[in-house]
């Protein structure tokens, strides 16, 4: 396929490709001076163990992602296979997302959403443009393994490990 100029039908295409990629999902959070922001992720992966790097790609359209730029530390939450609701809440508009899940503030005031089988702290270093995404560096300041498998999202649904 020519993808030297995108149709709606090869963005469509594309969109269904790429779906067969399995990701997990992630929750990123902060303490913004209005209270705590977050947003659902699935583009996160880490980049490097020394030193200790993570990237995302937020959309450039999110109105969260600016509030959690600002913040400068964030919590990165993989979100657990028993989470979908949570991935839910913060994929949406709603104004407070965070009004219908347990969390607590963790290292350096980030949010830590309960539940969650993994989170790293992390401090924002530098930001590339990627398309429609912002590409984000992060450096890790702090990490914890929780229990249980991480929630998966393939081919536009949710999915287990098994």
């Amino acid at each position: 396929m020519n993808m030297s100029s995108t149709t709606r039908s090869a963005t469509a295409d594309a969109r269904d490709v790429l779906g067969r990629f399995a990701t997990g999902v992630t929750v990123v959070t902060a303490a913004a001076p209005a209270g705590p922001a977050g947003f659902t992720c699935q583009s996160f992966t880490s980049l490097s163990l020394d030193p200790l790097l993570v990237s995302l790609a937020p959309a450039r359209t999110s109105r969260t992602w600016p509030l959690i730029r600002a913040a400068g530390t964030f919590c990165v939450n993989v979100l657990a296979e028993d989470q979908r609701t949570v991935s839910d809440a913060f994929a949406g508009s709603t104004a407070d997302r965070f009004g219908s899940v347990d969390w607590s503030p963790g290292p350096r005031g980030v949010p830590l959403l309960a539940g969650a089988c993994a989170w790293f702290v992390c401090e924002l270093l530098t930001e590339y443009e990627g398309g429609d995404h912002t590409i984000a560096v992060a450096r890790v300041r702090d990490f914890r393994a929780g229990t249980g498998d991480p929630l998966v999202f393939h081919h536009g649904r949710y999915r287990g490990l098994a």
